[in-house]
């Protein structure tokens, strides 16, 4: 009988998968892993000290791989979030045929392609977006797990993993063999499979300038935080400059890397690998009267913005004069202006913030400081020039987007204002306000669908989001209120709290 497992030995096991894989798991996963490390033990017929031993010094061929076929999530389909590969067909490949290069060839890496059917999907946007056969398109798809890969050599699928390819792709490239479909040979021999650990150095894999495009998708969400950042430097190295990475929709690079811009087409973002000619700023990674106002609000039929200054100028004139020592600190620091935004006194922190010293006139989280005291004063030209001072710094920052969005919808430019809180509400999925402020603006012109939408997620990440953050962005509101304003505008748009 098989001695049972240590809680202990589970642990070493998790910390030996982390670092062979870059994948973590959370503490409500030590049951599955415990199970998986017992099934290790039964099949090979060893204990768990030599096994774990072996894992974390010099594991036996073959293992990790093993250990990735029991560990990782390999369910996908082919075309899958569709809006990326139109996105690749008709703005990426375009313009990275454009690029002057020795020959007529474009490189594609799907990394992490589990059982194909994403590197497949690439390989047939490519076929049909590029017609020309001079073109020589090579797309390289690697992962850890030996199953998929044997899955992909094959090109045989379920009916079920073509449920989102078009009809028309249906009929070109695949053919009914029973309850399966067959890929064309033309695409299969498009793709070069094959075994590569994406959490380790690679050379060969990541030699730098290779790819014009990369798919990343769904897989850098499960590695730990110093993985993930190793990782996409590996990849921003191996694109060339210009080239495009696609992550999955729930994945950023905010706080993870400065080396890409933000695009948004087709309904979805991606990012551009920078030319290498833009300073890089390197910034560590991300951490993370009530009822009365809540009517003014909901009834006020104007910018949101304009009830945030209205908000502001309430509570001057009922705040009276705080401990005046939060203003007469004689270093400059950026605390007594938090300290006179915390006590609704704008005008001074404002003041405070833009009498700081020269070196600290480029810090991005005083610029950002900066912008929203500007806007609470109801300077909006100014604020969208030190967002725009801000976003030249760091091109991923929410809260710039969120205060941009504040700037148009007041200056009457709602889709620019939509816009700019969609990619603050990218960028930062937990970010609360720009899904309040798209609910807002919606419920004034009349969308109901959209507002409830926005409302009722807004609703969910307001009663979790960050105190500081709210002191920040909330416009003089507190929590409270803010829950109140958000739970009443959605009823008043047919939603449910």
């Amino acid at each position: 009988m098989t001695a049972p497992i240590a809680p202990r030995e589970v642990e070493r096991f998790r910390a030996a998968i982390g670092r062979h894989t870059g994948l973590q798991f959370d503490d409500a996963r030590l049951g599955f892993l415990g199970e998986v490390l017992q099934r290790r033990l039964t099949r090979l017929g060893r204990p768990g000290e030599a096994y774990l031993h072996a894992l974390e010094h010099d594991p036996p061929p073959g293992e990790i791989g093993a250990l990735a076929r029991e560990v990782t999530v390999a369910e996908t389909y082919f075309f899958r979030n569709g809006d990326q590969f139109r996105a690749l067909a008709e703005r990426v490949l375009p313009e990275r045929m454009q690029i002057e290069r020795p020959g007529r060839t474009l490189s594609l890496l799907s990394a992490g392609c589990a059982s194909g059917e994403e590197a497949y999907s690439l390989a047939i946007t490519a076929r049909e977006a590029i017609p020309d056969p001079s073109w020589e398109i090579r797309i390289r798809a690697v992962d850890l797990n030996p199953a998929g890969l044997e899955k992909a050599a094959r090109g045989r699928y379920s009916a079920w993993a073509l449920r989102d390819t078009p009809p028309a792709a249906q009929r070109k490239w695949f053919r009914p063999d029973g309850a399966d479909q067959i890929l064309d040979d033309a695409i299969r021999r498009a793709v070069r499979f094959e075994a590569r650990n994406l959490a380790v150095e690679d050379p060969e894999l990541w030699s730098p300038g290779t790819y014009d495009v990369v798919f990343c998708r769904n897989v850098l969400m499960y590695f730990a935080p110093e993985r993930m950042v190793a990782a996409i430097g590996r990849i921003a190295q191996a694109l060339a400059p210009g080239g495009f990475l696609f992550l999955g929709h729930a994945e950023t690079l905010r706080g993870v890397s400065d080396d890409f811009h933000l695009c948004h087409t087709h309904e979805t973002f991606y990012y551009q690998r920078k030319d290498g000619t833009e300073p890089i700023v390197r910034r560590p990674p991300i951490s993370a009267g009530a009822d009365r106002a809540v009517a003014t609000i909901v009834e006020y039929d104007g910018a949101w913005v304009d009830a945030i200054r209205t908000a502001t100028e309430r509570v001057a004139s009922l705040v009276p004069g705080v401990d005046a020592r939060i203003a007469t600190v004689p270093a400059w620091d950026p605390a007594p202006a938090l300290d006179l935004l915390r006590h609704e006194r704008f005008a001074e922190a404002l003041s405070h913030v833009q009498a700081r010293p020269s070196d600290q006139v480029a810090d991005p989280d005083v610029l950002l400081l900066e912008a929203m005291l500007l806007t609470h004063g109801g300077q909006l030209a100014d604020a969208e020039i030190t967002c725009g001072k801000l976003l030249a710094l760091d091109e991923l920052n929410a809260g710039a987007h969120y205060v941009l969005a504040l700037c148009r919808e007041h200056a009457g430019d709602g889709i620019a204002a939509a816009e700019h809180d969609r990619v603050a509400a990218y960028l930062d999925p937990g970010f609360a306000m720009p899904r309040l402020h798209l609910g807002l603006m919606a419920r004034r012109v009349g969308d109901r669908e959209a507002a409830q939408r926005e409302l009722t997620q807004a609703l969910f990440l307001l009663e979790r989001e960050d105190a500081a953050r709210l002191l920040l962005f909330g416009g003089g509101f507190n929590r409270d209120t803010l829950v109140k304003l958000c739970d009443q505008a959605l009823r008043d748009s047919g939603g449910r709290s």
